[in-house]
């Protein structure tokens, strides 16, 4: 696959998390003190939606039952056996590329 257009830069300010469709599949894209990060949008417990949730650090926390994540590396906090996908990212201008593999 190749990288497509997911944001603007500008709509996600640093400490910020969102989520966008990216050719049909729900991706988290956080901001973590300017370096930007994207990973599946869905909660490995019950599929809650992580792009919605509150991110503290690197951390986000799913809203629907706290399971937290490490946006970097999409590896459950503690666990690190588990984690769910996470996608190249490139900035090029104010777009934010994402690349599903």
């Amino acid at each position: 696959m190749a990288f497509v257009r997911a944001a603007n830069r500008n709509d996600l300010p640093p400490g910020r998390i969102c989520e966008v469709q990216v050719d049909g599949t729900a991706v988290a894209i956080a901001n973590v003190d300017g370096k930007i990060c994207a990973l599946s949008s869905v909660c490995l417990h019950q599929g809650g939606p992580l792009g919605e949730g509150l991110l503290e650090g690197q951390v986000v926390t799913c809203p629907w039952h706290g399971w937290q994540f490490d946006v970097t590396t999409g590896k459950v906090v503690p666990n690190q056996a588990m984690g769910v996908d996470t996608y190249p990212v490139e900035v090029r201008g104010d777009d934010i590329l994402v690349d599903l593999g």
